[in-house]
Order: structure tokens, then C-alpha cells, then sequence
């Protein structure tokens, strides 16, 4: 498997997450929303135990960037 994700991959979760949500509004989301999306993405492999508010707060924040590019 080339394109595993992992809770390390914020950045790439984040644009796997832009892509199966398109419409979605990030501001309107909560870490739980970001965490029952990203744990049934196809590419993700990590054990869904690990996440915590840090991890889910820095794949909210790449989205955001994503974006609202400055």
C-alpha cells in the first residue's frame, strides 16, 4: 500500500478529507466529525485508539489553511 495514512499524516488527511467532503463547511465541524470521517477513509491504517485532540485539532487546522489561504 503506497498512500497509507496514518494520524502522523495531518496534512494529507486533511486533503483526503477536502476530497470526500467537498461542501462540507470546516467551521461548522467538530473533532468528532473530523474523527468518524478520517477513521473510515479507504487509505486509513492506525489504530483509531490513538487519536486524541492535538492530532484531530492539527488535521482541523490544515483543512482550515487549505482552505482560507492567506
Amino acid at each position: 500500500m503506497d498512500d497509507v495514512l496514518t494520524w502522523e499524516d495531518s496534512y494529507a488527511i486533511a486533503c483526503a478529507l477536502r476530497t470526500a467532503h467537498p461542501g462540507a463547511k470546516i467551521d461548522a465541524l467538530s473533532l468528532h466529525d473530523i474523527y468518524t470521517w478520517t477513521i473510515i477513509l479507504p487509505a486509513f491504517y492506525d489504530d483509531p485508539e490513538l487519536a486524541n485532540d492535538a492530532i484531530l485539532l492539527a488535521i482541523f487546522q490544515e483543512w482550515f489553511e487549505e482552505d482560507n489561504p492567506v
